[in-house]
């Protein structure tokens, strides 16, 4: 079974992807947004990771661009703390173009 994106991944409307999650539940969460807002936040450590939040940006442009809305997406690195840790995660912003 493939996990889903659950309620805390999407805390802060920070759409949070780790190496398990779904590429195709992530884009659902990112077009919802989308739609919602104009914009989706994506946050994301580590490359498979990274990689499922790229598959998903792919995904959602393809849900997306059926209804006229092309995206696009700008990354930057977020500095965060995990257990006491400081590391630097990858932001995603996706945004219609």
């Amino acid at each position: 079974m493939t996990p889903e994106v659950s309620a805390d991944q999407m805390s802060e409307n920070i759409i949070k992807v780790s190496a398990r999650s779904s590429a195709a539940a992530v884009a659902g969460a990112i077009a919802g947004q989308i739609r919602e807002n104009g914009k989706a936040s994506v946050s994301v450590i580590g490359p498979s990771a990274l990689n499922q939040a790229v598959k998903a940006v792919i995904i959602a442009r393809g849900y997306l661009v059926l209804e006229g809305k092309e995206i696009v997406m700008i990354p930057s690195f977020q500095p965060t703390e995990i257990n006491g840790d400081q590391r630097t995660a990858i932001g995603i912003e996706v945004e219609i173009r």
